[in-house]
């Protein structure tokens, strides 16, 4: 800010506060003492406004709204280029100082908490208690608006209570891709294999791979499917739809794990246009050791998946 526009902003502000700072002194001034019955001479469907003064409280809480505004701006920038006077702020206060200042105070706090679960196995810190209650913290802070505070996932979110993983559930892996993310792209094939083709491959995936009934009355023509499939999907799914992990390609034969839906009209639609997915990295923002936390968690969720009793 230049020097003219730091005077200007400094001058108009002390000058409004120093006018209200008159303007409630001066209408106290010519107000009578104590309560009276004389009224000011206007009435409002009856009602008539006595002319007494305003009550001592009412003029005790401006003074105090004018002192805080007076201390407000020594402390904190509000005239011009004035700084403030806080301690502990090298160049003044500002927001982001103070963010800084109680992020930096509370990993001095719980950094060395988090220190000592970051040099433990991910697969060790899954069966720590408190480890799993921190980690749950964190998920629910930073995971849950996009795979649900139960982490069942939703549409084009992955359920990660279960055991069905596009890029690996292995420890490690899913640290991998907490901390750096992932991105993965099905390309729409509608305008290369026509709408018979979409039909016929979306019929023979979910009925041929993933074993799910078709409506009543389809007339897809599932080896015409097969053979779209052989020629245009196995690079990516493989030979039998298993999936691929090193590119994200889920496994066709678990429709639990499709994300966009597993119904026939989902799934055409996802033949037809394709999808686009990315989950943000999180180094920048958490860091490795929360990171390693919040790994060893969602990798507890699954394992609780695998060892529930199958339903009856």
């Amino acid at each position: 800010m230049s020097t003219f526009w730091s005077w200007y902003v400094s001058v108009l502000t002390i000058g409004t506060l120093l006018a209200l700072l008159w303007l409630v002194f001066a209408t106290r001034k010519g107000e009578k003492k104590g309560t009276t019955d004389q009224t000011m001479g206007h009435a409002f469907d009856g009602i008539e406004e006595y002319d007494n003064p305003l009550p001592k409280w009412w003029f005790m809480l401006f003074i105090g709204t004018i002192i805080f505004a007076v201390a407000y701006l020594a402390l904190y920038p509000g005239l011009g280029n004035w700084k403030g006077v806080l301690p502990g702020y090298e160049g003044g206060w500002t927001q982001v100082k103070q963010w800084q200042k109680e992020v930096d105070k509370a990993d001095a706090q719980y950094g060395p908490i988090y220190a000592k679960y970051a040099a433990m196995p991910i697969a060790e810190v899954a069966k720590d208690e408190q480890a799993l209650k921190m980690g749950g913290r964190l998920f629910s802070t930073y995971c849950s608006i996009c795979h649900g505070s139960d982490a069942k996932g939703a549409v084009g979110f992955p359920n990660l209570s279960d055991s069905n993983w596009r890029w690996g559930g292995e420890p490690d892996t899913i640290k991998t891709t907490i901390l750096h993310g992932r991105m993965a792209i099905m390309p729409a094939w509608g305008s290369i294999i026509g709408d018979d083709g979409v039909k016929n491959v979306s019929a023979y995936v979910r009925s041929s791979l993933a074993g799910l009934p078709l409506p009543e009355g389809s007339n897809a023509d599932l080896q015409a499917g097969q053979t779209i499939f052989n020629s245009n999907c196995m690079a990516c799914h493989g030979p039998q739809g298993k999936g691929m992990p090193m590119m994200g390609a889920p496994d066709l034969t678990h429709p639990a794990g499709w994300i966009y839906g597993s119904s026939l009209a989902q799934l055409q639609q996802t033949i037809r246009y394709g999808r686009n997915g990315q989950m943000p990295a999180q180094d920048a923002y958490l860091g490795n050791d929360k990171v390693h936390l919040l790994a060893a968690y969602v990798f507890s969720l699954s394992q609780q998946a695998s060892q529930a009793p199958a339903a009856e």
